[in-house]
C-alpha cells in the first residue's frame, strides 16, 4: 500500500449494556455490518480494500484482539485484507 485513503466512515448503534436491545448481537456481526455499509456507501470494489482499521473499547470473546480482521472477513472482504 503506497497511499492510505479514507473512503467512508460509519459506526455501530449504541445500546444499554446488559439489558439493551443489542445484548444478543455479536460484536463481530455488528462490525461486519459497519464494514458492509462503508463498502456500499462508497461504491468501491471490495477487492480493492487492502486494510480495515477499526476501534474497540473492550475487546473480548468473539472479538479477540483483531476485531477489524474478523469483521472484514464476516463482511465478505477477501482473505488478503
Amino acid at each position: 500500500m503506497n497511499e492510505a485513503v479514507i473512503v467512508s466512515a460509519a459506526r455501530t448503534a449504541v445500546g444499554r449494556a446488559h439489558r439493551g436491545s443489542l445484548r444478543t448481537v455479536r460484536p463481530d456481526d455488528m462490525g461486519a455490518a459497519v464494514v458492509k455499509t462503508v463498502i456500499e456507501r462508497s461504491g468501491i470494489d471490495a477487492n480493492l480494500v487492502e486494510d480495515v482499521i477499526m476501534g474497540c473499547a473492550m475487546p473480548e470473546a468473539e472479538q479477540g484482539m483483531n476485531v477489524a480482521r474478523i469483521a472484514a472477513l464476516r463482511a465478505g472482504l477477501p482473505h488478503t485484507v
